[in-house]
């Protein structure tokens, strides 16, 4: 398998977002998947003018020149897209958006009925490409990812993906700091790359690694005073 993998984290490689993709990829890999990892944030991708020219004008091509354009090849050579994404005010960042919105050369204008809904047919016909999400929330409540999933299942039926699951992990990035106070989550650590093996493996990921993965670490009500005490300091100590 082939996986295009896009963490369009600000952060990069040292945020909370990169600390759960990196174990979903070593999973990926262990299972034989060959990985292509691209920052979008280091890429320069402009809005999309909504103009339709990569319908009617130019079929399958942007008129914009920008890293789109290398994008899109690696996007229709890949077998696997995995989007990895903090949630920024209920959804996804905005340079993974862009990266969504952009995406509309891979179907042609016209209209066909798909599973009994109106969809975009592909411009180059292929199997439907696994879709995996992976995100981290600052929030607590795993339905805080609610609106990001259900935005990332209706671009893979939009765009004849198949959603194959996503590895959800509420105070992601706050894992290290757990770890570092003595509280297990090396079930989660080896849930994360389980997670990539039967992503690979099965081209779905187990309804049950996907609970693994989200469970409650701390009391909600402690991480909250937590949080808010870590908060005051940091402002007490810029004023």
């Amino acid at each position: 398998m082939k996986i295009l993998a896009l963490n369009s984290s600000p952060r990069k490689d040292r945020g909370g977002t990169a600390t759960i993709l990196n174990m979903f990829l070593e999973g990926t890999k262990d299972a034989g998947a060959d990985i292509d990892l691209v920052y979008v944030h280091d890429l320069e991708i402009k809005p999309c003018l909504g103009c339709f020219a990569c319908w009617i004008k130019t079929p399958g091509v942007c008129v914009q020149q920008d890293d789109m354009k290398e994008l899109l090849v690696k996007r229709r050579n890949a077998d696997a897209l995995i989007l990895a994404t903090p949630v920024y005010v209920d959804g996804m960042t905005s340079t993974l958006k862009a990266v969504l919105d952009r995406s509309i050369p891979l179907v042609q204008p016209f209209f066909e009925i798909r599973d009994d809904h109106c969809r975009h047919p592909q411009l180059h016909q292929r199997e439907p490409v696994k879709v995996a999400l992976v995100s981290v929330s600052g929030f607590t409540e795993l339905d805080n990812f609610d609106p990001l999933e259900a935005h990332i299942q209706a671009f893979c039926k939009n765009l004849a993906g198949e959603y194959a699951g996503a590895v959800l992990r509420p105070l992601g990035a706050q894992l290290p700091m757990f770890k570092q106070m003595g509280i297990s989550v090396d079930d989660i650590y080896d849930a994360i790359k389980q997670a990539g093996k039967e992503f690979v493996e099965k081209g779905k990921i187990r309804p049950q690694t996907q609970q693994t993965i989200s469970r409650e670490i701390v009391p909600r009500s402690e991480y909250v005073k937590r949080i808010n005490a870590s908060f005051q300091q940091a402002i007490d100590s810029n004023r």
